[in-house]
């Protein structure tokens, strides 16, 4: 990670110094950094919007700008995708500089009148094409991990990371195999990989923290039509196989089931 972008972190840990203000999620030398910045915008519609924006600062910044994702109870997914595009266009405008204190204040001041505009785009969306799964753009992840030393910390972090993110789906747990189900934005989907594979998550075999390093993405692909849309995160546990694959054609998924999760037994 570059000077500058420590420097900055810095600077931001200082500005945004309230309990969960400012929250650094991982950083390295290989990956960049990430952290995550929670402000809240008053007298928005006559109430507080409270804005979580995780930032990935990858090694290049700020010759290139950074992964952006947002996050809030009080705007739709479509209002958030919104302000995440801005705030991209707006980061161009500051390359080679350090930038993120800038675009916080930018959304702070302008945050109302993307929504006005989001509002008035979402509208005309809507009489185009009407609830199409591809214009909501939600992606199922389904991802295999090897195992969990730390298995109720790994556990509280996943949950966290889906609450953050708005995603929902299911952490699975049968004998030896441990699976993670999710469905969102695409953005979020991404974002959650980049936590997933920079942040330590576990502890190796002397109790140190690690990262994960033997995850395996088995399928990344659009929710289609026969997909059941889950409702919640939720974590599971099966006694059988049986079970287990009930849970997936429930939720319309037997063929993922069939294809990816038998051969873990083998």
């Amino acid at each position: 990670m570059s000077e500058l972008a420590r420097e900055e972190l810095s600077a931001l840990a200082a500005i945004y110094c309230e309990p969960g203000g400012c929250e650094l999620l991982a950083a390295s030398e290989t990956h960049g950094i990430s952290f995550r910045i929670q402000i809240t915008v008053k007298e928005l519609l006559d109430t507080d919007v409270l804005l979580k924006l995780l930032f990935h600062l990858p090694v290049s910044y700020p010759s290139t700008v950074p992964d952006i994702s947002v996050n809030s109870d009080q705007l739709t997914r479509a209002q958030c995708m919104d302000v995440k595009d801005k705030l991209l266009e707006q980061a161009k405008k500051h390359l080679s500089e350090p930038m993120v204190h800038d675009l916080i204040l930018w959304i702070q001041q302008h945050l109302k009148d993307v929504i006005k505009q989001s509002a008035t785009v979402c509208s005309e969306k809507t009489t185009l094409s009407k609830g199409t799964s591809a214009e909501d753009g939600i992606w199922m992840l389904l991802l295999h991990l090897d195992h969990m030393r730390a298995k109720a910390k790994y556990v509280k972090t996943v949950e966290k990371w889906a609450s953050d993110l708005r995603l929902t789906g299911r952490l699975m747990f049968m004998g030896k195999i441990i699976l993670i189900l999710l469905q969102g934005d695409r953005s979020s989907i991404k974002d959650y990989l980049i936590l997933q594979k920079t942040c330590k998550v576990d502890v190796d075999s002397s109790g140190k923290k690690c990262k994960e390093k033997m995850m395996s993405v088995l399928c990344e692909t659009e929710v289609q039509s026969q997909h059941k849309r889950f409702q919640t995160f939720e974590v599971k546990e099966y006694s059988t196989l049986k079970e287990l694959q009930k849970e997936f054609e429930t939720a319309g998924l037997k063929t993922l089931f069939s294809e990816f999760v038998p051969p873990l037994l083998k």
